[in-house]
């Protein structure tokens, strides 16, 4: 071969060999992802509250007196602890005072006149019986035997209708003290004070139906504290009595209470069109934790529904729309594959079909790029 072809030859490999490394140059960099390694380990299905609960009371009370009036009496004041039956307000009423007074004072004249009727007729009984057997022996005539009888019968209905005025005014005494009822407010249970609208001499006014009037004392039993959480509506099928609770608040974020459902509303609620939920209802299994919450804590649930103690799992947040992954083949590139899941929630899903112990899978998709075929090399 002469000289000129054997350059010509060289100059075209040497060209092929720049462009084969400048194409292996500006090749794609392999992308840095994160892993996770398919294992085995617990798996749960749960379901968690749609919008914040709170912390409840099981006894809580907003006081109002049934009639309006001034406050004459105050006895406890915010943060109080107070007895079953102590009087924690009462408003003026000194009318009725002046009225039971009076009741009383009736009351007490009937039962005199009770005394007074009743041994009158007593007597006329005795002299009734007397003039009988006057007359059997002849000594007096049937008229008069007939008068002393009529006078004892009279006299006895005088003694019943004086005890009838006596039950009379014990009922108009009765009728006072209901009367009196009415302007004051006794704490129906033990409990704590939580809030008080109105100060001694200003108006108290009760709450008329349909006007929501802030109430004057809201009495709250501390001793006994459960959760009120809204469910969506279709999760509520699910939720039973019984089931297993975490409770979580926002108060306490590294603390998790055991909790048990309690109760399942029978009704849907519906907060916007959009939006229904079922109440459940949540008792501390350990009652003691509970004490020393505030009521009205906002607090989040989750319910245990069902549990798997080894089951082969993936991160929830893996999965991609479809129930797909991102798996990492043996060539460094990514390949999707399609499973068939059990268990879920929002840490781990169960996987049934699709992958296997050991397979490494995409748990990061914050960068472009990142689809099956990519090649990928893990970012440490």
């Amino acid at each position: 071969m002469s000289p000129a072809p054997r350059r010509f030859l060289v100059a075209a490999l040497l060209l092929a060999l720049v462009l084969a490394a400048g194409a292996w140059l500006a090749r794609p960099k392999p992308l840095a992802v994160k892993f996770h390694v398919v294992t085995s380990g617990p798996v749960e299905a749960t379901r968690a509250n749609t919008r914040a609960g709170a912390v409840e009371a099981c006894q809580r009370t907003r006081l109002s007196t049934i009639v309006g009036g001034r406050i004459e009496y105050l006895g406890v004041k915010e943060g109080d602890r107070v007895k079953k039956g102590q009087l924690l307000m009462k408003l003026w009423n000194d009318d009725q005072q002046a009225q039971r007074a009076l009741a009383l004072a009736q009351r007490d004249l009937a039962q005199q006149r009770v005394g007074e009727a009743c041994a009158l007729a007593a007597n006329a009984v005795r002299e009734a019986d007397r003039v009988a057997r006057l007359r059997q022996n002849g000594f007096v005539s049937v008229s008069r035997e007939e008068q002393a009888r009529a006078d004892a019968d009279a006299r006895q209905a005088a003694c019943a209708t004086a005890r009838a005025d006596v039950r009379q005014t014990e009922a108009r005494v009765r009728v006072t003290e209901v009367e009196q009822g009415r302007v004051a407010l006794h704490a129906p249970f033990a409990g704590t004070v939580g809030r008080i609208v109105g100060e001694v001499g200003e108006f108290s006014t009760p709450s008329p139906p349909g006007v929501p009037t802030p109430p004057a004392i809201d009495l709250i039993d501390t001793s006994c504290l459960y959760v009120k959480a809204p469910m969506d509506e279709l999760d509520a099928p699910k939720i039973r009595p019984g089931q297993t609770v975490r409770i979580r608040l926002d108060a306490y974020p590294e603390r998790v209470f055991d909790g048990r459902v309690r109760r399942v509303a029978p009704f849907v609620t519906a907060v916007e069109r959009q939006a229904r939920t079922v109440d459940v209802e949540v008792d501390f299994v350990a009652p003691e934790e509970a004490r020393g919450l505030l009521v009205g804590y906002s607090a989040d649930v989750e319910i245990l529904l069902e549990a798997r103690a080894a089951a082969l799992r993936i991160p929830t947040a893996a999965l991609q729309e479809g129930n797909r992954v991102l798996r990492l083949g043996a060539d460094g590139r990514l390949e999707a594959r399609t499973l068939r899941t059990g268990l879920a929630n929002w840490e781990h899903a169960e996987v049934l079909e699709g992958l296997a112990a050991g397979d490494r899978i995409v748990v990061s998709f914050d960068q472009e790029g990142v689809k099956a075929g990519a090649r990928v090399t893990e970012d440490k």
